[in-house]
């Protein structure tokens, strides 16, 4: 285990307290933060292991293995180009998240991250969360573009976390599919899980967690449709797989079933897919907050292909 190792000792006044409190209150980051490095086992006693919610007493040596700043979760401030603000406020900012950005660092992701190009920005948002994801209450697919708020103050990431948690945030994405949908509006209830044999991939399965997806057909093409999407619940990949289980794929998403060949008549590099709207309660005043994302580049140019009969 690779970074620095500082030792902690208990006072008095710590002692009966959380250990994620205590230590993210003497190292000055979230308690997020600390009960990550208790899961990676780098908070130890005695060369015990100790878990977030353990209590500190008074006395005890603590030895804390910092994580390598060199490591992959890193924030490395980057601009990104394309990323724009849809809203500032003072409590959190909404970006229109491209397509070719992750929203935080990751194992194995080299590329670009929203939180990355917000610190670039000069942004300074919430420290909550992993070191890798501060200030993230949600996530955006790498592969799906548009509106994607985080959070900038320790109140607003809790209300905002909170608000994703209990479904009251309003999802709306619009999707083109192949085909037409039956019926033309409905409720997608099916369970979600990780694809048996591919690593990479989800898929409806008996016994996974609890998906709903509710869509509306806006347009229909004939080769494919154009439709609006709510999301009840927000599982990886959901309506992704939740049109793929239909037959109806997310044109471009070559990983769900869908036609290379129209993907290539669209244009097409990756799913047309696009988070549209988000509607919530402002954290502070509780004031309701609405932001639109208007389509990028490639997929108004294929749905124009479309409505225009060109493919």
């Amino acid at each position: 285990m690779t970074g620095d190792h500082q030792e902690i000792v208990i006072a008095e006044e710590d002692s009966g307290q959380r250990l994620d409190a205590v230590l993210a209150r003497r190292l000055g980051v979230s308690r997020s933060a600390v009960a990550q490095w208790c899961a990676d086992g780098r908070v130890r006693r005695s060369g015990a292991n100790l878990a977030k919610s353990d209590r500190a007493r008074t006395g005890d040596r603590l030895e804390v293995a910092l994580p390598d700043p060199a490591d992959g979760h890193r924030v490395i401030p980057e601009a990104v180009d394309g990323m724009g603000i849809l809203l500032d406020d003072e409590d959190f900012v909404v970006v229109d998240k491209p397509v070719g950005v992750a929203a935080h660092p990751s194992p194995g992701w080299v590329g670009p991250t929203v939180v990355g190009a917000l610190a670039a920005a000069g942004y300074r948002i919430s420290t909550s969360g992993a070191p890798e994801r501060v200030g993230i209450v949600h996530r955006l697919d790498v592969g799906t573009s548009g509106a994607m708020v985080v959070a900038k103050t320790e109140p607003a990431y809790t209300a905002l976390k909170r608000a994703f948690k209990e479904r009251s945030v309003e999802k709306v994405y619009h999707a083109v599919v192949q085909g037409l949908p039956d019926p033309l509006s409905g409720t997608i209830d099916a369970p979600i899980g990780r694809h048996p044999h591919h690593e990479w991939r989800f898929a409806v399965l008996e016994g996974g967690r609890e998906s709903r997806t509710h869509y509306e057909v806006l347009e229909a093409f004939g080769r494919a449709s154009l439709v609006e999407v709510h999301l009840e619940t927000g599982r990886t990949h959901q309506i992704r797989v939740h049109f793929s289980a239909l037959r109806h794929p997310c044109a471009g998403d070559l990983t769900y079933g869908a036609d290379p060949r129209l993907a290539a008549e669209l244009g097409l590099t990756r799913q047309w897919l696009h988070a549209h709207q988000l509607g919530f309660a402002h954290p502070r005043t509780g004031e309701q907050v609405q932001v639109t994302s208007g389509y990028p580049v490639d997929l108004a140019y294929a749905l124009m292909a479309l409505s225009e009969g060109l493919v």
